[in-house]
């Protein structure tokens, strides 16, 4: 079987650990049964070998196939990853989630997408990069009695996101720790309402309030101060035709969105004035989760 999980850039702005949406930047895993255990790496995260000795997927894969069919099995598992690791675009979401989809397959139990949403909140708290990863497209997300509950936006082929990748990231554990403990009701107001906005400008498909609508007073001017190129990133982005440009989750990645004519131009110049960023033209994605016999 294959399991196939694409990317997500999270956050956008205003909606802190609430809205996300997917890209076209998969991690597939191949999985065979085998005599003994076998695991093999290529692209993303082939030269680490840490990766071998204390693996997510694995770990997570084993304890739900243990609890889905009360045995032990060995598989032999390729990974095929092309999700930058530790740079905001939902790595270790893809992780969760292929992991979990992979068992309940490998079990020979289908299950819906919403149940393999729930299951990966025991991993990951926040929804907003598991829900795209799964369901695709755009997504609002909230938890409650530990659940997810979303509602998905498909994304047409006109827009094309283009993301800046950074040669370093950004801790995800270390941003959170410098975020303010409490917010003012005027800040919070004003995020409340951006993310509101945001939220409807996805849906009727009005691309020229989202800049606008993804300003943030809660997070991201803090972790973006973590690597300061990326307000340069960002300005650039809006010089040339960016209808939205934010941090990709907690950064390092930025994320921005351009009609598809604007796309080339704006990778271009882009790379010219970060060559040492990776810089890519993306397409979305709304298919999330896909699974291949």
């Amino acid at each position: 079987m294959t399991i196939n999980v694409p990317a997500t850039s999270a956050n956008l702005g205003a909606g802190f650990d609430s809205l996300g949406l997917a890209l076209n930047l998969r991690n597939v895993v191949e999985i065979q049964p085998s005599k003994f255990f076998a695991m093999s790496i290529k692209g993303e995260g082939e030269d680490n070998p840490k990766l071998k000795g204390n693996n997510l997927f694995t770990s997570i894969f084993n304890e739900h196939y243990a609890q889905l069919t009360k045995k032990k099995q060995n598989f032999k598992f390729t990974f095929y990853n092309q999700i930058p690791m530790s740079r905001g675009l939902g790595s270790s979401s893809a992780v969760i989630i292929s992991a979990i989809a992979s068992a309940h397959e490998a079990a020979g139990i289908r299950v819906p997408k919403r149940r393999i949403l729930n299951h990966a909140l025991v991993y990951e708290p926040h929804p907003d990069n598991i829900t795209p990863a799964v369901m695709g497209g755009f997504n609002v997300s909230i938890v409650e009695k530990s659940k997810v509950f979303s509602l998905k936006k498909h994304l047409p082929p006109y827009i094309k996101a283009v993301v800046v990748i950074p040669d370093k990231p950004i801790s995800t554990s270390k941003s959170r720790t410098l975020l303010p403990k409490t917010y003012t009701k005027e800040n919070a107001v004003f995020n409340l309402s951006h993310s509101s906005l945001t939220v409807g400008a996805f849906f009727s498909e009005n691309w020229e309030l989202l800049k606008i609508a993804t300003q943030d007073k809660m997070h991201q001017r803090i972790r973006m101060k973590m690597m300061p190129e990326l307000f340069g990133v960002q300005k650039l982005a809006y010089e040339n035709g960016a209808l939205m440009s934010t941090l990709s989750g907690s950064g390092s990645t930025f994320f921005s969105m351009v009609y598809d004519e604007d796309a080339l131009s704006l990778s271009q110049k882009m790379e010219q004035k970060y060559p040492a960023f990776v810089v890519k033209v993306l397409d979305f994605d709304n298919d999330g989760l896909i699974i291949e016999r």
